[in-house]
């Protein structure tokens, strides 16, 4: 079973008739349009079994995470910031520097965490994405 939306960016399989296989191409589209269509199918929103309060038996693979394309003033701009719980343990780190440091992997699975809901699903919900450069 194969079914193509939008603009054959999305693949979908079926994984031995337990799980669908969603493949998202990031290839020249900008971090945040990957990272929502990623979200929504992970929360089960493309499924015909939609049910707030499950994880949906399903899977999403973003391939050609490298060519994912990010703005030059959202570079310049974007900096990631967490709290260590120490005193003084602001810590903080620009999206170029993050880059270079975790991945550009790294990078689209916190973005795509961020737009999970934080519940006792989201673990299991992340769980079940990967990212390949």
């Amino acid at each position: 079973m194969k079914t193509i939306v939008n603009r054959k960016r999305v693949e979908v399989k079926k994984d031995n008739g337990v799980r669908k296989v969603f493949t998202v191409d990031a290839s020249g589209r900008t971090l945040g349009r990957v990272a929502s269509e990623a979200a929504s199918i992970l929360l089960g929103k493309k499924s015909v079994h939609y049910a707030q309060n499950q994880v949906m038996p399903l899977e999403v693979k973003i391939v050609n995470a490298g060519k994912v394309r990010i703005p030059e003033r959202r570079m310049n701009e974007k900096t990631y910031r967490w709290f260590t719980g120490e005193v003084d343990g602001l810590r903080e780190i620009t999206l170029p520097n993050l880059i270079a440091k975790k991945g550009i992997e790294y990078v689209i699975s916190q973005t795509v965490d961020g737009m999970i809901p934080r519940n006792k699903l989201r673990k299991e919900r992340m769980k079940r994405l990967s990212v390949t450069k």
